[in-house]
């Protein structure tokens, strides 16, 4: 497992570690019962063993015993996916990404710039350590999924609505992202790059782009000269080119 590198991931490791410590305590039993009765009833003789049908106690436990593992597992997804995908009320930053065959763009929505890509030359998106991010996905063409396994974290991107989870990176660095969607011709090239970086360099960054003149918001799933087909507007309504 990547080490947590944001403060919700920590939570998801705890999920998933607890899901393996049960299924390995499962397993042992099973493995156990298996060996106990390879050890304990095998046969000694020609002579068939006596034939029982329908123990009560038996049957009754093979029917809780699963209702309650699947119980307990509800319960802690329920309740940790509730708080994983909460929405804050006031955000540090907002960011719209658009996932799009085959690349990805950056609308940086508070700072109004943005970044894109190309299958050759991924994207990197930069976020302010310590800060609290909203990302906004949005999609032109078909489904892809936003996956960065440094965050323990992944959402579908689909087209015609958006999808929406929030982050609060708490550690330096730069991680791989890509999309664990498979979406067509070049999707293994469908990657992206994310720098965790201090508020001072991120704002630095958005500097940059405003230099290069990526300022304002490209369409939700679209590049400038992309052409726009009717049937997509109503995905990209509300954006500005």
């Amino acid at each position: 497992m990547p080490e947590p590198a944001t403060e919700e991931s920590a939570r998801i490791a705890h999920l998933w570690s607890g899901g393996w410590i049960a299924a390995w305590i499962v397993g042992a039993v099973v493995w156990g019962l298996i060996i106990w009765v390879i050890i304990f009833h095998r046969r000694r003789s020609t002579a068939l063993p006596t034939q029982t049908r329908y123990n009560l106690p038996i049957e009754v436990l093979y029917i809780i015993a699963p209702f309650i593992i699947v119980v307990v597992f509800f319960y802690f997804t329920a309740r940790d996916e509730s708080k994983i995908v909460e929405l804050p009320d006031n955000p540090d930053q907002t960011i719209n990404v658009v996932g799009r065959q085959w690349s990805w763009s950056f609308n940086y929505v508070d700072g109004d710039v943005y970044e894109a890509g190309t299958p050759g030359q991924p994207p990197t998106l930069y976020l302010p350590v310590g800060q609290t991010v909203l990302f906004e996905l949005t999609s032109p063409d078909t489904i892809h999924s936003f996956w960065v396994p440094g965050f323990l974290f992944k959402m579908d991107v689909i087209p015609g609505r958006v999808n929406k989870f929030a982050i609060t990176p708490n550690k330096e660095g730069t991680f791989a992202g890509k999309c664990a969607e498979l979406c067509g011709f070049d999707h293994s090239r469908m990657l992206f790059n994310v720098a965790v970086v201090s508020p001072q360099a991120y704002e630095a960054h958005l500097a940059e782009l405003r230099a290069k003149g990526q300022t304002g918001q490209l369409p939700r799933g679209i590049l400038p000269g992309d052409p726009l087909e009717p049937a997509e507007a109503s995905i990209t309504e509300g954006s500005t080119s």
